[in-house]
């Protein structure tokens, strides 16, 4: 196997290699990755002195030289019927006496390789492996899952003196695999050293994939510093890589450490990978370091999520620490998407936080609808109910922000909205039912079984995300009010000065998606930039809701009740029926 070098660490299996992966069983079984993923293995089963080991002669006290013996057997398990192996293989009559026994312990061996979270990393530095990325990963990712199933196959035939009649094709290899490359980005004098770090170029997921990060929420804020954490950060090439992320317009390079591969990898749901033309030439508009080691940035709080406005350099820099407490997808997405907010606004361009989409009836008639909200107010749910339904009226719906966007005003003064990602992260309890299995061949799934399980699935392409649509409909999304005859599902304001103090309150019932508890207020409904940079934002706000008032655009307030007992599915779907019908009055 050419492997260059692997590691096996929480849960976690990264192998980083050149071109190819083993060719044969014989091949497998005889490399240093699967002997540590035996002794692994033979640790663990060892702590609960569990049956499967008595295999052994003495469960409790296993040696190394029977360890080397249990691998001699193994591999010449791969290549004949159990009854032949003792013959030539002196010393394992232990192993293969009881053939149910040893059969249940190597089909142990096998699951336990499968639980590990594994990654591989196709290093093309010095090579032309990014020129061929589809070859790279058939004889690498692909290679490695058949011939890890293959051997399984050979050695439960061995043992079992049987072949399966139920062949399952399990993701045996790896489930994230990535072709990184050394490359020469244009950054200014001080951050050279960030391009020793690989940079990803392409990648290959085998989905469905389901992580458990540390985490199921976000605690805190993102708070400007006045020192470059850069400044405290050693990033060692070999345990870091670089995500080159298209967050809408912008170029955000993010650097994440191998502890939150799992979490780092499931970025390629959610932002557009920037190819070669994209990187061309270009300087990155921000730079985020997700998994800063030890007490790197300590000194800059208790809880040190903060980001640094390099203005000599013109250059935004995100970091958020390693420990276990911040592995949740939220401050790596949500820190992005923070740097994005900032740049937009130092643009004179307004970020929303919500989503907007174009819907196009029967018939022709379009609208293209802004809903703002904090996270957790019914946006995304909403959107979910319209493909329910409004299935035999709605010809289509375009995706262009679900969670983050941008507004501009272009020279004919037309509002224009623009998204940031090209998938959503997604609360499972809040979509509709069936939804995520419909989806099951795309998604990477996060904390399954517990409070805020989420899925990470593309919903929409870049096109789309940078195309540039004009602002029909601008909304505001609460999720806890009651709906009656003074407060209607859907409210449109009078005029912009009635709509701003709506909008910039952000009022929200939390729905346990941070450690926020009951109703809160955030400044509009983003603390994601804006609440940073309240002085700059609110010129700019006061700027676009009077050009909603000049353009004629509808401005109003959505009730979903997502927060109410008993309103979860039905709210969400009240409110995408009232907006249906304000579509359908449109002139």
């Amino acid at each position: 196997m050419n492997i260059v070098k692997s590691k096996v660490f929480d849960r976690k299996v990264v192998i980083r290699l050149k071109d190819r992966v083993c060719e044969t069983p014989d091949e497998l079984l005889r490399s240093e990755l699967f002997g540590r993923i035996l002794n692994h293995v033979l640790a663990e089963l060892g702590r609960r002195q569990s049956r499967l080991l008595d295999i052994f002669p003495d469960k409790r006290n296993i040696t190394s030289p029977q360890i080397d013996l249990l691998l001699e057997t193994i591999r010449y398990l791969c290549k004949m019927p159990i009854q032949q192996v003792p013959q030539l293989v002196p010393g394992s009559e232990p192993f293969t006496h009881d053939a149910h026994l040893l059969e249940e312990f190597l089909r142990y061996v096998y699951n336990s390789w499968r639980n590990f979270d594994r990654f591989l990393i196709c290093d093309s530095a010095n090579d032309s492996l990014a020129d061929r990325p589809y070859r790279t990963f058939q004889t690498s990712a692909e290679q490695l899952m058949h011939i890890i199933r293959h051997t399984w196959r050979d050695i439960y035939a061995n043992v079992s003196g049987q072949h399966p009649n139920i062949y399952r094709q399990v993701t045996a290899g790896v489930g994230m695999a990535a072709i990184t490359d050394i490359s020469d980005l244009p950054y200014p004098l001080g951050y050279e050293s960030l391009n020793k770090v690989p940079l990803i170029r392409h990648v290959m997921l085998y989905p469905p994939l389901v992580i458990n990060p540390p985490m199921n929420t976000r605690t805190g804020s993102f708070e400007q510093v006045f020192r470059n954490p850069l400044d405290l950060i050693a990033l060692n090439p070999d345990e870091w890589l670089c995500y080159p992320a298209l967050v809408g317009k912008l170029l955000v390079n993010i650097y994440f450490h191998e502890t939150f591969y799992d979490l780092g990898f499931a970025l390629t749901n959610l932002f557009e990978l920037a190819d070669d033309e994209a990187l061309a030439n270009r300087r990155p508009d921000a730079v985020f370091v997700y998994g800063a080691q030890g007490a790197a940035l300590d000194g800059f709080g208790v809880f040190p999520t903060v980001f640094y406005d390099d203005e000599a350099n013109k250059m935004l820099v995100g970091a958020v620490p390693g420990r276990p407490e911040f592995g949740y997808f939220g401050y790596l997405k949500k820190m992005a998407l923070t740097l994005h907010n900032i740049c937009v606004m130092k643009e004179q361009r307004l970020p929303f936080h919500g989503a907007l989409f174009q819907i196009t009836l029967k018939g022709g008639k379009q609208s293209t609808i802004l809903v703002m909200g904090d996270t957790g107010a019914g946006k995304s749910e909403t959107l979910e109910a319209f493909r329910v339904l409004g299935a035999d009226e709605i010809q289509d719906i375009i995706v262009i922000a679900d969670d983050m966007g941008s507004l501009d005003i272009n020279e004919q003064g037309q509002v224009l909205g623009y998204g940031t990602e090209v998938g959503a992260f997604v609360r499972l309890d809040d979509l509709q039912p069936g939804y995520a299995f419909g989806q099951i061949d795309r998604i990477i799934m996060m904390n399954a079984g517990q409070t805020n399980a989420r899925i990470v699935v593309p919903i929409t392409t870049y096109k789309h995300v940078v195309c540039g649509y004009p602002i029909d409909i601008v909304l505001y999304c609460s999720n806890f009010e009651l709906v009656d005859d003074t407060q209607p599902v859907l409210q449109r304001f009078a005029n912009a000065a009635d709509a701003l103090p709506v909008f910039r309150a952000g009022a929200s019932m939390s729905k346990g998606t941070t450690s926020s508890t009951g109703l809160t207020h955030s400044y509009f409904a983003n603390v994601f930039g804006p609440m940073q940079f309240p002085t700059l934002h609110d010129k700019l706000a006061e700027r676009y809701f009077q050009t909603f008032d000049t353009a004629g655009i509808f401005v109003g307030q959505m009730r979903t009740r997502l927060s109410i007992a008993g309103w979860e599915q039905k709210g969400p779907e009240a409110a995408a029926a009232a907006l249906l019908e304000v579509i359908r009055n449109r002139p």
